[in-house]
């Protein structure tokens, strides 16, 4: 699949995370955002489980019950870049396997995202990308989204 062809769909399981995964979880999590301390991806972990209405965290797993994928979600009330609805739903993340990728499991998880995020009266889906990581954008077009802005954070230090 690098030359740009799908490869061939696999059956997957997308469920609701529960305490049990929660070490599956932060495998997953970790090779998302490895930068991010242990100790805080349990901290934001608890919170997800212990907020289930503002919150939504789901598992891919495969046919043999291993977890191939998540994706995470919130309900966001502040303002949402290109968003003019409120509440908005934001997927916060998304990562897949390597071998589970370009086979519907990422396509999947987001699906399952927008069917949450229905029911929880919204009617916009946001997410975001680093400016540099272009396979996320092409990601992100694959399912619909649309580009609404590109934004450059600054920081100062104070003393």
């Amino acid at each position: 699949a690098e030359d740009g062809r799908r490869a061939a769909r696999v059956t997957v399981r997308i469920r609701a995370v529960t305490a049990a995964d929660a070490e599956a979880w932060l495998a997953l999590r970790a090779r998302l955002w490895p930068l991010t301390p242990i100790d805080e991806h349990r901290r934001e972990i608890a919170q997800q489980l212990a907020q289930p209405e503002r919150y939504c965290a789901l598992l891919a797993c495969s046919e043999a019950g291993g977890a191939v994928g998540f994706a995470e979600a919130s309900l966001r009330a502040d303002h949402v870049n290109g968003c003019d609805t409120s509440p908005v739903a934001f997927l916060e993340g998304i990562y897949c396997e390597p071998g589970s990728r370009r086979r519907g499991v990422a396509r999947g998880l987001v699906a399952a995202v927008e069917r949450w995020a229905v029911a929880h009266g919204c009617r916009e889906l946001a997410s975001d990308a680093q400016v540099e990581h272009a396979a996320s954008h092409d990601f992100h077009r694959a399912i619909g989204f649309a580009e609404t802005e590109r934004v450059v954070f600054f920081r100062k230090e104070l003393k």
